[in-house]
Protein backbone atom coordinates (compact mmCIF):
# COMPACT_ATOMS: atom_id res chain seq x y z
CA UNK A 1 0.00 0.00 0.00
CA UNK A 2 1.62 3.06 -1.53
CA UNK A 3 1.71 6.63 1.18
CA UNK A 4 0.00 9.41 0.03
CA UNK A 5 2.41 11.67 -1.12
CA UNK A 6 3.01 15.72 -0.56
CA UNK A 7 2.51 18.28 -2.51
CA UNK A 8 0.41 15.69 -5.02
CA UNK A 9 -3.01 16.47 -6.19
CA UNK A 10 -5.25 13.61 -6.39
CA UNK A 11 -8.15 13.03 -8.14
CA UNK A 12 -10.73 10.88 -6.40
CA UNK A 13 -13.19 9.22 -7.96
CA UNK A 14 -16.72 8.83 -5.48
CA UNK A 15 -18.85 6.80 -7.75
CA UNK A 16 -22.26 8.27 -8.24
CA UNK A 17 -23.84 8.48 -4.98
CA UNK A 18 -23.87 5.33 -3.10
CA UNK A 19 -20.55 5.75 -0.17
CA UNK A 20 -20.31 2.10 -0.41
CA UNK A 21 -19.34 2.10 -3.76
CA UNK A 22 -15.71 3.91 -2.87
CA UNK A 23 -13.09 1.95 -3.49
CA UNK A 24 -10.24 1.03 -0.58
CA UNK A 25 -8.38 3.15 -2.66
CA UNK A 26 -10.37 6.32 -2.30
CA UNK A 27 -11.45 5.75 0.97
CA UNK A 28 -7.55 6.04 1.92
CA UNK A 29 -6.77 8.45 0.05
CA UNK A 30 -9.64 10.98 1.09
CA UNK A 31 -8.62 10.17 4.95
CA UNK A 32 -4.89 10.52 4.48
CA UNK A 33 -5.35 14.14 2.82
CA UNK A 34 -4.36 17.45 4.02
CA UNK A 35 -6.62 19.30 2.20
CA UNK A 36 -10.16 18.01 0.44
CA UNK A 37 -11.87 19.71 -2.28
CA UNK A 38 -15.08 19.31 -4.16
CA UNK A 39 -17.59 21.25 -6.80
CA UNK A 40 -20.33 23.44 -5.05
CA UNK A 41 -23.44 24.68 -7.10
CA UNK A 42 -24.59 27.89 -7.38
CA UNK A 43 -27.80 25.93 -5.25
CA UNK A 44 -25.67 24.90 -2.98
CA UNK A 45 -25.33 21.41 -3.38
CA UNK A 46 -22.07 19.03 -3.08
CA UNK A 47 -23.06 15.24 -4.18
CA UNK A 48 -19.42 14.85 -4.55
CA UNK A 49 -18.86 15.49 -0.38
CA UNK A 50 -22.18 14.22 0.58
CA UNK A 51 -21.05 10.39 -0.70
CA UNK A 52 -17.52 11.10 1.28
CA UNK A 53 -18.77 12.80 4.38
CA UNK A 54 -18.28 9.56 6.40
CA UNK A 55 -14.59 9.88 5.69
CA UNK A 56 -14.07 13.78 6.34
CA UNK A 57 -13.20 15.56 9.61
CA UNK A 58 -9.29 15.90 10.20
CA UNK A 59 -9.02 17.70 6.71
CA UNK A 60 -9.25 20.82 5.58
CA UNK A 61 -12.19 21.45 3.04
CA UNK A 62 -12.82 24.04 0.44
CA UNK A 63 -15.85 24.09 -1.73
CA UNK A 64 -15.65 24.94 -5.59
CA UNK A 65 -18.27 26.76 -6.52
CA UNK A 66 -19.70 26.34 -9.97
CA UNK A 67 -21.78 28.56 -11.73
CA UNK A 68 -25.25 26.82 -13.38
CA UNK A 69 -24.34 25.03 -16.47
CA UNK A 70 -24.32 26.52 -19.57
CA UNK A 71 -23.11 26.18 -23.24
CA UNK A 72 -20.82 29.36 -23.02
CA UNK A 73 -18.16 28.23 -20.49
CA UNK A 74 -16.58 31.52 -19.97
CA UNK A 75 -17.60 31.90 -16.30
CA UNK A 76 -16.92 27.83 -15.43
CA UNK A 77 -13.62 28.05 -16.95
CA UNK A 78 -13.05 31.19 -14.79
CA UNK A 79 -13.89 29.17 -11.95
CA UNK A 80 -11.45 26.36 -12.76
CA UNK A 81 -8.75 28.51 -13.30
CA UNK A 82 -9.33 30.12 -9.69
CA UNK A 83 -9.90 26.91 -8.25
CA UNK A 84 -6.02 25.82 -9.83
CA UNK A 85 -4.29 28.57 -8.52
CA UNK A 86 -5.62 27.58 -4.94
CA UNK A 87 -4.68 23.98 -4.82
CA UNK A 88 -1.62 25.39 -6.68
CA UNK A 89 -0.86 27.50 -3.78
CA UNK A 90 -1.44 24.38 -1.36
CA UNK A 91 0.75 22.09 -2.86
CA UNK A 92 3.83 24.55 -3.09
CA UNK A 93 3.28 24.58 0.71
CA UNK A 94 3.98 20.67 0.38
CA UNK A 95 -0.09 19.46 0.59
CA UNK A 96 -1.73 16.77 -0.40
CA UNK A 97 -5.00 17.95 -2.09
CA UNK A 98 -7.89 15.44 -2.78
CA UNK A 99 -10.28 16.52 -5.29
CA UNK A 100 -13.84 14.62 -4.86
CA UNK A 101 -15.40 13.41 -8.51
CA UNK A 102 -18.43 12.13 -9.06
CA UNK A 103 -18.15 8.84 -11.16
CA UNK A 104 -15.01 8.63 -12.51
CA UNK A 105 -12.71 10.86 -12.99
CA UNK A 106 -11.20 10.76 -16.22
CA UNK A 107 -14.69 9.67 -17.61
CA UNK A 108 -16.41 13.20 -18.31
CA UNK A 109 -15.38 13.94 -14.65
CA UNK A 110 -15.00 17.87 -13.59
CA UNK A 111 -11.43 16.84 -12.33
CA UNK A 112 -10.30 16.87 -15.77
CA UNK A 113 -10.12 20.46 -16.19
CA UNK A 114 -8.60 21.11 -13.15
CA UNK A 115 -6.03 18.20 -14.28
CA UNK A 116 -5.33 19.71 -17.53
CA UNK A 117 -4.45 23.35 -15.49
CA UNK A 118 -1.81 22.02 -13.27
CA UNK A 119 -0.38 18.73 -14.75
CA UNK A 120 2.60 20.24 -16.16
CA UNK A 121 3.48 22.12 -12.93
CA UNK A 122 2.57 18.99 -10.26
CA UNK A 123 2.54 15.88 -9.65
CA UNK A 124 -1.09 14.51 -10.38
CA UNK A 125 -2.51 10.86 -9.56
CA UNK A 126 -5.60 9.67 -10.61
CA UNK A 127 -8.08 7.47 -8.78
CA UNK A 128 -10.45 5.55 -10.71
CA UNK A 129 -14.18 5.29 -9.81
CA UNK A 130 -17.47 4.06 -10.57
CA UNK A 131 -18.69 5.03 -13.52
CA UNK A 132 -21.90 5.93 -13.93
CA UNK A 133 -22.19 3.74 -16.92
CA UNK A 134 -21.45 0.72 -14.91
CA UNK A 135 -23.51 1.55 -11.84
CA UNK A 136 -26.87 1.84 -14.14
CA UNK A 137 -26.00 -1.11 -15.72
CA UNK A 138 -25.78 -2.57 -12.32
CA UNK A 139 -28.68 -1.12 -11.11
CA UNK A 140 -31.02 -2.13 -14.05
CA UNK A 141 -29.44 -5.63 -14.22
CA UNK A 142 -28.69 -5.05 -18.48
CA UNK A 143 -25.26 -6.27 -19.27
CA UNK A 144 -23.85 -3.94 -21.73
CA UNK A 145 -21.74 -5.76 -23.89
CA UNK A 146 -20.83 -9.93 -23.91
CA UNK A 147 -18.22 -11.69 -26.88
CA UNK A 148 -18.59 -9.49 -30.01
CA UNK A 149 -20.97 -7.18 -29.03
CA UNK A 150 -19.61 -3.37 -29.19
CA UNK A 151 -20.42 -0.39 -27.18
CA UNK A 152 -20.56 3.19 -28.12
CA UNK A 153 -20.76 6.29 -25.37
CA UNK A 154 -22.18 9.38 -26.70
CA UNK A 155 -23.69 12.59 -24.71
CA UNK A 156 -26.75 14.73 -25.46
CA UNK A 157 -24.89 17.00 -27.51
CA UNK A 158 -24.28 14.73 -30.38
CA UNK A 159 -26.07 15.50 -33.37
CA UNK A 160 -29.18 13.50 -34.16
CA UNK A 161 -26.97 12.17 -37.12
CA UNK A 162 -24.59 11.01 -34.96
CA UNK A 163 -26.74 9.53 -32.15
CA UNK A 164 -29.34 7.46 -35.10
CA UNK A 165 -25.46 6.51 -36.67
CA UNK A 166 -24.72 5.10 -33.81
CA UNK A 167 -28.13 3.84 -32.69
CA UNK A 168 -28.04 1.74 -35.94
CA UNK A 169 -24.27 0.67 -35.81
CA UNK A 170 -23.72 -0.54 -31.83
CA UNK A 171 -24.85 -3.13 -29.82
CA UNK A 172 -25.35 -1.11 -26.98
CA UNK A 173 -25.51 2.67 -26.89
CA UNK A 174 -25.50 4.87 -23.78
CA UNK A 175 -26.33 8.23 -24.44
CA UNK A 176 -25.39 10.58 -21.51
CA UNK A 177 -26.63 13.10 -19.32
CA UNK A 178 -30.06 13.14 -21.20
CA UNK A 179 -31.75 16.24 -18.83
CA UNK A 180 -33.26 18.67 -20.95
CA UNK A 181 -32.73 16.71 -23.84
CA UNK A 182 -34.88 13.77 -22.95
CA UNK A 183 -37.51 13.75 -24.89
CA UNK A 184 -35.65 14.57 -28.18
CA UNK A 185 -33.39 11.28 -27.41
CA UNK A 186 -36.47 9.50 -27.10
CA UNK A 187 -37.58 10.42 -30.27
CA UNK A 188 -34.17 9.24 -32.21
CA UNK A 189 -34.49 6.22 -30.22
CA UNK A 190 -37.81 5.70 -31.50
CA UNK A 191 -36.94 6.96 -34.68
CA UNK A 192 -34.15 3.98 -34.70
CA UNK A 193 -36.21 1.65 -33.31
CA UNK A 194 -35.01 0.44 -30.42
CA UNK A 195 -37.46 1.69 -27.96
CA UNK A 196 -37.75 -2.05 -27.20
CA UNK A 197 -33.82 -2.01 -26.18
CA UNK A 198 -33.78 0.92 -24.35
CA UNK A 199 -33.58 1.80 -20.63
CA UNK A 200 -33.47 5.24 -18.66
CA UNK A 201 -31.62 5.56 -15.23
CA UNK A 202 -31.90 9.06 -13.14
CA UNK A 203 -29.59 9.86 -10.05
CA UNK A 204 -28.43 6.27 -10.04
CA UNK A 205 -27.52 5.18 -6.36
CA UNK A 206 -28.90 8.70 -5.35
CA UNK A 207 -31.85 10.22 -3.58
CA UNK A 208 -34.56 10.04 -6.10
CA UNK A 209 -32.89 7.26 -7.88
CA UNK A 210 -35.72 5.78 -10.74
CA UNK A 211 -35.23 3.57 -13.62
CA UNK A 212 -38.00 3.05 -16.21
CA UNK A 213 -37.45 -0.45 -18.56
CA UNK A 214 -40.77 0.90 -20.95
CA UNK A 215 -39.19 4.80 -22.41
CA UNK A 216 -42.40 5.19 -24.15
CA UNK A 217 -43.75 5.94 -20.37
CA UNK A 218 -41.49 9.00 -19.92
CA UNK A 219 -43.46 12.28 -20.35
CA UNK A 220 -42.04 15.45 -22.57
CA UNK A 221 -40.78 17.00 -19.67
CA UNK A 222 -37.21 17.72 -18.91
CA UNK A 223 -35.24 15.32 -17.40
CA UNK A 224 -32.76 15.33 -14.63
CA UNK A 225 -29.49 16.21 -14.92
CA UNK A 226 -27.81 13.24 -13.87
CA UNK A 227 -29.70 10.65 -15.93
CA UNK A 228 -28.86 8.44 -19.16
CA UNK A 229 -30.15 6.21 -21.21
CA UNK A 230 -28.44 2.57 -21.86
CA UNK A 231 -29.64 1.10 -25.15
CA UNK A 232 -28.64 -2.55 -25.54
CA UNK A 233 -29.84 -5.82 -27.13
CA UNK A 234 -29.02 -7.50 -23.66
CA UNK A 235 -31.56 -5.66 -22.36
Amino acid sequence: MNPIKKACFYGVGVGTGDPELLTLKAVRCIESADIVCYLKTSTGQTLARDIAQAHLGRQNEFAIVMPAMQIERQQINQAYDVAAKQIANYLQQDKSVAFLCEGDPFFFGSYIYLYQRLIKQFTCQTIAGISSIHASAALAGIPLVQQKDNLAVLSCRNTDQELLSALKNFASVVIMKAGKHRARLCQLIQTAQRSQDACYIERAGQKGERIEYNIKTLSTASGDYFSLFLITKNN
